[in-house]
């Protein structure tokens, strides 16, 4: 990770300033521009803008730390918060190093900006699970250098050395007993010179990082004050309700309007680049003129694309021409001579990310501007979006962030916001867009189906010779991030599948890229999900292929991965494997993912030939831990997730129209379904993993596991529903 740099600013007075500062010259210059301390952090700088300089409460910078004249702490954060606690355990880092209490600082949304670029994915995003990750040093880094500041002015007040003072919760307290609070010095610290060389705590030293935190979010979220876009009201502002063709990447041949521009409430009729808007002065108004459109729909290539053409079209594709993403020895050369050989097929379903809060955008769009609030993963890519959709300049929009009612990687994507911009451009008033749950479920950008091959051999000994995994599948990165893989592998295409941990000599890992005329999206785990399902249920078949036990049989292949083994043989004894009551069969599964080590294990039992999970028991070795409260429910949270698309999720397309258009049938888990969940951290100094995402990778794998202990059977696509198990 890049060195974090900084600048600071202070005054007391903008007014000499408006209109003559651009946000590259504040980055750069640490211009005065308010009371009170400010610290910019990793600035990697901004666009060139024409905003002029505004209240401290509005200025624009990176991740950063505002440290006010009235003892307020303000940080800025740079990461979208969908549940994940980005608003808690960021600002810990912050107070660990500043010397704070966690709730004395008060967090909102950063604005859209290079600054805020995720250092690991190279744009302003929240996913691949990285928020800690990207800001392990940075944030720390920043509240180190503002308490040194601090403490140094206040020290030079007092004409005593610096290392003689101390800070408690914000005060600043001498050797012989004097205190000054962060505000009272705040102005004056804003000219010292920035600290070039910041120590940062001991692991051994943390009183913040690795303690249970409440999160800082929950009261507003309890109280109904939180903000979610659905939320969001603007003076003047009309609603609006979107058809968009029942056959996916369908276009509008012909259309009539005449009755809905009748119907009470109805403002206008919008054609827009994804469908027709109806505009009216309540949402459900704008719904029943939408429904009154008479559309005639060109459906263009899909019209008879379904879920056999698919699977026909990635086998198909599979015997093509493959990118490699591993090579150890010659897979090949050892499969043919091995003494004997191991091959299976699996095909795994597109899944929709069904997010509670249905895709939103409202947009304010004037002549020169636009204001965007928005529920977004990617705020540079929603303002480039909507600057398009405006025909504007992106620094004339304006992206706030609202919190998000469940992202999953579906607001990762921007197809929900280019309508809301044209109509609200059409009818000049604010337009909050909204669509329905089966708008959301039919026109998702879904996780995509797979058809993965794979072969191993053994010599005559039964050593595990040769290990070849070979994966088809559409790729998201393609159409989202095309220039990444213009002369490289899908990087989230490969995942848990490159990084085969097991000690086998010849690993040969290929991937094949085959678009199937719809659009996939980044799904929770992304491909770690689709890969660790085929290469773990793999592991097993060769574990039976072997006559040995699956968790003996990986165990003795992980003798050079201390990290595996541990999370492994701690899940197996807290599960107490091969020990289930009668009736009931474990299974297992092993994965690194994000920089976490996870290891599960499935309790189950089958009833009238459905599988009943009772148990799964989770360890993770995710680094160092900031929250341990969080790690834990996004553990839980990523299991059960799994667990509904293991059991029951799939999207099916007939004749290119979806399906499942609402939770009856696209079902998720409920309370009720939800197993017994035991989670296990490994305490460790390693640097912090991901865990937002990694859990959900494992729970299909580990049950179907299960389920071949139970049965003999091997299960080999999903969802289990697909499958008579009894």
């Amino acid at each position: 990770m890049s060195q974090a740099t900084s600048s600071i600013a202070s005054s007391s007075t903008v007014s000499k300033l408006a209109g003559t500062l651009s946000r590259r010259d504040f980055v750069r210059g640490g211009t005065v521009v308010a009371t009170g301390l400010v610290i910019g952090i990793g600035l990697t700088g901004c666009k060139p803008g024409n905003e002029p300089a505004r209240e401290m409460k509005t200025i624009e910078a990176n991740a950063w730390l505002r440290i006010g004249t009235d003892d307020s702490i303000t940080f800025l954060c740079d990461r979208s918060e969908m549940g994940q606690g980005v608003f808690t355990a960021l600002p810990m880092l912050l107070a660990e190093e500043l010397g704070v209490a966690v709730d004395r600082i008060k967090v909102e949304f950063a604005p859209a900006g290079d600054a805020y670029s995720n250092n690991l994915l190279g744009t302003q995003i929240t996913g691949g699970s990285t928020s800690i990750r990207d800001a392990w040093e940075k944030l720390r880094r920043a509240g180190a250098q503002a308490r040194m500041m601090l403490v140094g002015t206040a020290a030079e007040q007092w004409k005593t050395p610096p290392e003689t003072c101390r800070v408690e919760d914000g005060v600043i307290i001498s050797s012989h007993g004097k205190r000054l609070s962060f505000g009272a010095v705040a102005e004056a610290a804003a000219s010292r010179p920035l600290p070039a060389d910041v120590p940062l705590k001991a692991a051994a030293d943390y009183v913040v990082i690795g303690k249970p935190q409440k999160r800082l979010d929950t009261p507003a979220k309890v109280d109904g004050s939180a903000v979610y876009g659905i939320d969001v009201q603007l003076d003047g502002m009309l609603y609006g309700a979107l058809a968009q063709s029942p056959v996916l990447l369908g276009t509008v041949k012909s259309y009539q309007d005449d009755k809905a521009k009748t119907m009470p409430g109805v403002r206008a009729v919008v054609p827009t680049s994804s469908g027709i808007v109806v505009v009216a002065d309540s949402w459900w108004r704008a719904k029943q003129g939408r429904d009154a459109l008479e559309i005639v729909w060109s459906n263009g290539a899909n019209a008879t694309l379904s879920d056999a053409t698919i699977m026909r079209g990635l086998r198909k594709a599979a015997t093509g021409k493959a990118q490699v993403a591993r090579a150890d020895g010659d897979a090949n050369a050892a499969l043919k001579s091995a003494a004997r050989v191991v091959r299976a097929d699996y095909e795994l379903p597109l899944l929709a990310h069904a997010t509670l809060e249905p895709q939103n955008c409202t947009a304010d769009v004037k002549a020169d501007s636009c204001d965007l609030y928005v529920p977004t993963q990617i705020q540079q890519v929603a303002q480039a979006t909507a600057a398009n959709a405006a025909g504007l300049q992106t620094s004339q929009v304006r992206v706030h962030t609202t919190f998000l009612g469940g992202g999953f990687g579906r607001r990762l994507e921007v197809d929900f916001i280019p309508a809301a911009v044209e109509a609200s451009k059409a009818v000049g008033q604010p337009v909050k867009l909204l669509w329905t749950r089966e708008d959301d479920m039919t026109h998702d950008a879904y996780r995509p189906p797979a058809f993965d091959q794979c072969a191993a051999g053994f010599d005559d000994q039964g050593k595990l010779v040769s290990w070849h995994l070979h994966l088809t599948s559409p790729s998201i990165t393609a159409r989202m991030f095309p220039a990444v893989v213009e002369n490289a592998i899908d990087p989230f295409a490969i995942e848990a599948a490159a990084n085969y941990p097991y000690d086998v000599p010849n690993v040969l890992v290929e991937y094949v890229p085959a678009e199937i005329g719809i659009h996939v999206g980044y799904w929770r785990s992304v491909s770690h999900a689709l890969n660790c399902f085929v290469a773990e249920s793999f592991m097993d078949e060769l574990a039976a292929a072997a006559r040995k036990d699956p968790v003996q049989f990986r165990t003795e292949l992980l003798g050079k991965q201390p990290r595996y083994r541990e999370v492994l043989q701690t899940a197996v004894r807290e599960a107490r494997y091969g020990q289930a009551p009668a009736g009931r069969f474990h299974g297992v599964a092993v994965m690194e993912g994000y920089g976490t080590y996870m290891a599960q294990v499935a309790e189950i039992s089958l009833q009238d030939g459905k599988v009943q999970v009772h148990r799964i028991t989770c360890v993770a070795d995710c680094g160092q831990v900031v929250n341990p409260d969080i790690v834990t429910a996004q553990i839980e949270s990523s299991i059960v997730f799994g667990l509904s698309a293991a059991l029951w999720g799939e999207i099916n397309v007939a004749g290119g129209r979806v399906q499942q258009t609402n939770f009856d049938r696209y079902r998720i888990a409920s309370m009720n379904d939800v197993p017994k969940i035991s989670t296990y951290v490994l305490p460790s100094d390693e640097a912090p993993g991901g865990i937002g995402e990694p859990a959900t990778a494992l729970v299909a794998p580990a049950l179907c596991n299960a389920i071949v202990a139970a049965t003999g059977r091997r299960v080999r696509s999903l969802p289990l529903t697909r499958h008579k198990l009894a």
